[in-house]
């Protein structure tokens, strides 16, 4: 590291963020992770479809283990928040609590934010510890097999969700959270042959024995999950405030380098469109840092 500037700054530190700071550490390039401490990846009570964990692996051991990995090949690793990036003639400089990071290449793994169900914090925590909250069918549709299941959420999001859900379970109940559904009298037909179609209100009331408890309109209604399908929100602005171009639906665009709009930019995980998944975040991740390696090279030879 030249003069305290890095060839790369890594912004997030989820498991994008980390395998792109182990590849560019094992390119012998010197890498700043700068981590906000929020990742999605971190609440995983058991990660069960990971390559190479046949018995699971917990978020947080996983996310341990990728930053020992990162660090032992010289990368360095911060706990703070970026809350702006800007380019000099020079470098990038990204703007953190109390202190700057200067970097010749930038690589967005900033995630995206789930919405949540109005519930106490407290308890959110405790029910995705206990896996009575989840957020992610593709990941652990599996462990809720042949039980009760509650999707909460309404539109076509939801909708798609359900159906999903429909073929791990035949006793799936997609509910609005605050009112009547927002489908079509057609579509709503067409769900309620495989799916259970309920309006709300609906308040998570606690939970006890490993179920939740679900007050609705029509009374108390216990399951062994609930899905949380209410959308997502991309953590996008660092990539907008440097002109960086997004999807409609948030999300920052890139080519299949995983380089914006902004020259020496790059963005991979979730805040990129995608397949949510560790081992997608990851795949991105390698061919983002092999770019970034690839373009610092041949800068130095020209």
């Amino acid at each position: 590291m030249k003069d305290n500037i890095s060839d790369c700054l890594v912004i997030g530190g989820g498991p994008a963020g980390l395998a792109a700071a182990i590849y560019l550490a094992r390119f012998r390039l010197s890498v700043a992770v700068v981590d906000g401490g929020r990742s999605r990846a971190e609440s995983i009570p058991m990660v069960r479809n990971y390559p190479g964990f046949p018995c699971g692996i917990a978020g947080k051991k996983l996310m341990s283990l990728m930053r020992h990995q990162a660090t032992q090949f010289g990368a360095t690793y911060c706990v703070n928040e970026v809350h702006a990036l800007e380019k000099t003639e020079e470098f990038f400089v990204g703007h953190a609590s109390a202190r700057t990071f200067r970097a010749r290449t930038v690589i967005l793994a900033t995630g995206m934010v789930d919405r949540q169900p109005n519930m106490p914090t407290r308890l959110r925590g405790k029910a995705v510890a206990e896996g009575l909250l989840r957020y992610c069918p593709i990941c652990d549709g599996y462990e809720i097999t042949d039980k009760p299941v509650a999707v909460l959420g309404t539109s076509a999001h939801a909708t798609k969700e359900a159906k999903f859900i429909r073929t791990f379970t035949s006793e799936v109940s997609l509910i609005a959270p605050d009112g009547a559904h927002r489908i079509d009298r057609v579509e709503r037909a067409r769900l309620s042959q495989d799916v259970e179609v309920l309006d709300g209100p609906c308040t998570i009331l606690g939970l006890s024995n490993g179920r939740v408890a679900l007050q609705l309109p029509s009374g108390v209604r216990w399951f062994a999950s609930v899905y949380v399908a209410l959308g997502t929100d991309p953590r996008s602005e660092l990539a907008t405030a440097l002109g960086g171009q997004l999807s409609p639906w948030g999300y920052v665009l890139t080519d299949e380098h995983q380089r914006t709009r902004i020259p020496s930019v790059y963005a991979v995980g979730d805040v990129v469109e995608g397949l949510s998944q560790i081992s997608h975040a990851t795949g991105q991740s390698g061919v983002a840092a092999t770019a970034v390696r690839n373009e610092l090279a041949s800068a130095t030879a020209s």
